[in-house]
Parts: structure tokens; sequence; C-alpha cells
């Protein structure tokens, strides 16, 4: 059960570890890019070029769900990204259960968006981990986790990709341990979660009383959505790269302190970032450098 590109590579591991996909399970189609046409998600699309089995039930409580797994006599279910709570009477199906993959070190982040609150919040290191589901979100029994360290430059998006290739080795892993007898559930320690809700486009807009490490960590996070927002001469442009800047600016935060072939360079709340890629409104994504040759930033 899974639906995005996060969902994708663990889904082909297990094709190529030669394991028996009864069926998969993946949300309904829906309008996406420009042009609102419905697609193919990800995981359908390799299920279909698989010849497995595709279901896109709209709900998993009408009972509707529950006679198709009964009838695919699946031995466990493995959920990655999946975008639907499972009821009892699904989780309790297959004989071996039911496991996830979610991409944190759980307790910690869970919920919807946790590697890009790992980023947005300056963590230093991250992970996935396997677990048995349980009803409440993310709570179950933890099996295993692998962990990873953060890049100081590193994006969400670069992140979700290293992270759905280490989930893949993960959930392979599991399986096998789960199939052999020797997966050892052990339970989380709740007082210690964290939540990582949905990001929206009003977390876009850069606070400049904010510290530099924290607006980098902001366009790090927000990167690939919904981008980070910067206003530089009234207009509003998304903000995809920025450095640390000087130690201390004597103008207030928000104002330009300086541009050119470094980039533009703005005041914080303890000094200032220097923004390097940029893209305007109509335009296409480029280097700040270049974009203040053609157009000019006014101090």
């Amino acid at each position: 059960m899974g639906t995005p590109e996060f969902a994708r590579a663990p889904l082909e591991r297990l094709y190529g570890e030669g394991h028996d996909i009864a069926g998969v399970f993946t949300q309904p189609d829906k309008p996406s890019n420009r042009g609102m046409k419905v697609a193919c998600g990800p995981v359908k699309e390799l299920a279909l070029s698989r010849r497995t089995p595709v279901f896109q039930p709209g709900t998993l409580r009408d009972g509707e769900a529950a006679d198709i797994l009964r009838g695919l006599r699946c031995d466990l279910i493995a959920v990655v990204a999946y975008g639907k709570i499972l009821p009892r009477d699904i989780l309790e199906m297959p004989p071996m259960g039911a496991v996830n993959i979610h991409g944190s070190l759980l307790p910690k982040y869970r919920g919807a968006a946790p590697i890009q609150w790992a980023v947005l919040n300056g963590e230093r290191e991250t992970g996935v981990t396997s677990m048995l589901m349980a009803e409440e979100l993310d709570a179950g029994d933890v099996l295993f986790a692998k962990k990873t360290a953060i890049g100081e430059d590193e994006t969400a998006g670069q992140l979700y990709g290293r992270l759905s290739a280490l989930g893949a080795e993960l959930l392979c892993e599991t399986v096998g341990a789960i199939s052999r007898g020797v997966a050892v559930p052990i339970a989380q320690d709740h007082s210690e979660a964290t939540y990582a809700p949905p990001l929206n486009k009003g977390m876009a807009p850069i606070d400049w009383t904010e510290t530099a490490h924290r607006i980098k960590c902001k366009v790090r996070g927000l990167d690939p959505w919904p981008v980070a927002t910067a206003e530089l001469n009234g207009k509003a442009f998304k903000v995809y790269r920025v450095e640390i800047g000087a130690i201390k600016a004597d103008k207030a935060p928000g104002s330009i302190v300086s541009s050119g072939k470094h980039g533009i360079e703005v005041a914080c709340a303890d000094g200032t970032v220097v923004i390097k890629e940029l893209q305007a409104p109509g335009g296409k994504r480029m280097a700040s450098a270049d974009y203040i040759r053609g157009h000019g930033i006014t101090m």
C-alpha cells in the first residue's frame, strides 16, 4: 500500500527480491500539473508495468477494501506513504500483520511530513523506521531503524530521495526478519513523540527577524514545495538556496545589505543571509548573480 514517489523504490525492491506481490493499493488518481489532467501515480505505474492487480478505494471503512484483501489472501501488508489510516479489521487480517516504513526515527516526527520537518528544525540526523502498524498514527511497535546524517546544504527533496532508497532496504530486511520469525517489536516511548504536520503555502514567506541558521533551514526544508519566498524590490521571489553571511549587519532585518556576483545579501536577526538562487515571478530558477546582471536590485 503506497502512493507517491517515496513508495516506488520500496515496491521495486520487493519485486527485485522475488516477493510475490498479491496486489497493490494506492490512492485514487487525482488531477495534477497545470493542465489538471488525471495522472497515474508512481506506485500504480510500477504495479501496472509488473501486471500486478491495482486497487484504488476511496475509503477503507465501507467493507469493500476488506473484501478485496480477503480475496487476495496475503500473508503481510506493507505500507509506505499510502496516505490512508488502516482500520482495525484490515490491520488484523493478514497472519503476519501489517508493517509500515516511516521517514523518521520514531517516535520523533510522527505524521505526514517527517522529512521536511527534520530539515526545517535543523536536525543533523534522521532515518527510516519499520514498525508494526497500530490504529493510532505512527504509534506502533518499532521493528528496525536505519540512520543517516543530514547534509549541511541538503534539501528536503534530496533527503526524500535518499530516505526512499534507505526505506526500500529496510522494508526488505523487515519482511525477511518477519518471515523468519526473528523480528522483535519494541514499544515506542510515547512521551518522546513529536509530530510533523503537513506543509502549507502559508509557511513560505521568510521571516527575516529569525537567525541566519533558521532561515537557511527553512529554505532547505521547503524545497521542493512550497518553496520559501522573499519580497525584494516589491516583488515576491521564490528562494531556493542561501548561505549564511556576515556575523553583523547595521541594517534592520529584511533590508538588502549588498548585491552583486556573490548574490543578494539580506539582514536578519544575527547577521546576514546571502540569497544564491531564486526565481522571479513568471521567470525561471537561476543564480541570483545572473538575475542581478539582467535586472538589478535596489538597495
